[in-house]
């Protein structure tokens, strides 16, 4: 797993707003990114969340005044503070501190770090909807967007005073994103949102049986990890694997059948701008599902299997022509010949063929050996690898295609 933060500083700066709990879960999501958090608070934020909560998440403690401990005499340093900082975020952005911002009002230990900065400054305005839209709100983002600040406009939505407008604070895996789109411009697949299916489906015959496959799921999370490395954002739609990702980039939905694994990416799949369907989906499903365990009766025992839904074909029809469609074809013979099938019935963009003839490829294993297949008969070859190492591929010609 990259970390894509990983050695950055981030200086966050919390104000009074009700919108200061995501905060919390702010603070999170960059340690996972790999970044170094300080905190500091306003005394309004100080009414809504405990510093607490942030120095056990940073590691580091939380500043709101100049003299932490008065009884002892020490002092906070804010130029110290200002200069240590690759990034100054603050959120949530009150209207209040966005007016001393835009008027260079220092009367708190936030707003003289601020100005000590030397650094870029990304703001999360919060507030309701009424005074977000105020001429004097209107001027003041003006004024600090010509200072060359990033402002992450807030959304639409319920307010904390119970009407419905702008003023929301941006959510933050969203404002991770931003932040992670600063770090890195250059990054193929930021700001985009991917779709990744991996492992098996497991289709019940009773309580304690069901039909399966040996997918570990190991191709389909090393996708995902790739994608999100890349700078996307992952939504995996994952069957029942033993394997774990980490990566804090990566959602992951838990399904069982081929049926929940369908539902979840119709939930998504419209949303996204990049689909890998690297599941090993269960093409049938017995036609009842008893409510008791089955008996032994006797030496034969006969299921009824019914089809079931075809995931990518399904997706395939309704894939716009922004979207990037990719599918797996494992195959035992015929192997280019059913792949370009899948291809072309499925509406793939390409398709990732392996074959279980050769050795080190295929289930349960760390490497695995593929061909990418285009339409017009195009094919690339490439060696045996490692999982990680093959899914840099199939991103690498994922980012290719999105460029064009």
């Amino acid at each position: 797993m990259k970390l894509l933060l990983q050695g950055k500083k981030i200086l966050l700066g919390v104000t009074g707003s009700i919108a200061a709990y995501k905060s919390v879960y702010l603070v999170r999501l960059l340690i996972q990114s790999g970044a170094e958090v300080r905190v500091m608070m306003t005394s309004g934020a100080l009414e809504f969340v405990t510093p607490l909560s942030f120095s056990t998440l940073s590691k580091n403690a939380v500043h709101s005044d100049f003299t932490e401990d008065r009884n002892a005499g020490t002092w906070t340093n804010h130029v110290e503070l200002a200069l240590w900082a690759d990034l100054v975020l603050i959120a949530p952005l009150t209207s209040s501190t966005l007016s001393k911002m835009a008027n260079a009002q220092s009367d708190n230990f936030l707003m003289t770090v601020y100005m000590s900065a030397r650094c870029p400054v990304m703001i999360a305005p919060a507030m309701d909807h009424d005074m977000y839209m105020h001429p004097g709100t209107a001027a003041n983002l003006a004024k600090v967007k010509s200072f060359g600040h990033i402002i992450l406009e807030p959304k639409t939505g319920e307010l904390a005073s119970g009407l419905v407008g702008k003023g929301r604070m941006t959510e933050p895996d969203e404002i991770l994103d931003e932040v992670i789109r600063f770090f890195h411009p250059a990054l193929p697949l930021a700001g985009m949102t991917a779709m990744v299916t991996a492992g098996p489906t497991y289709e019940r015959i009773d309580p304690v049986r069901f039909i399966g496959n040996f997918s570990s799921g190991k191709m389909g999370l090393a996708i995902a990890d790739e994608l999100a490395n890349q700078g996307a954002k992952v939504i995996l739609i994952c069957g029942p694997i033993k394997e774990v990702i980490s990566n804090p980039r990566v959602e992951l939905v838990n399904v069982m059948t081929a049926f929940e694994m369908l539902e979840a990416c119709n939930k998504v799949f419209d949303s996204v701008d990049i689909a890998v369907m690297a599941a090993a989906v269960a093409d049938y499903t017995p036609e009842n599902v008893a409510d008791e365990k089955i008996k032994k009766k006797g030496s034969e025992m006969s299921i009824q299997l019914k089809e079931t839904a075809d995931i990518a074909a399904t997706l395939g029809k309704r894939k716009k022509v922004w979207q990037i469609l990719v599918g797996f074809a494992l195959e035992t013979n015929n192997e280019e010949a059913n792949a370009a099938k899948k291809l072309e019935s499925k509406n793939f963009d390409f398709v990732v063929l392996n074959s279980l003839r050769d050795e080190g490829a295929g289930f349960g294993v760390d490497t695995n050996k593929v061909t990418l297949i285009w339409p017009g008969n195009k094919k690339q070859e490439f060696g045996l690898k490692a999982k990680s190492k093959v899914a840099a591929d199939i991103v690498n010609e994922i980012s290719r295609l999105k460029a064009k």
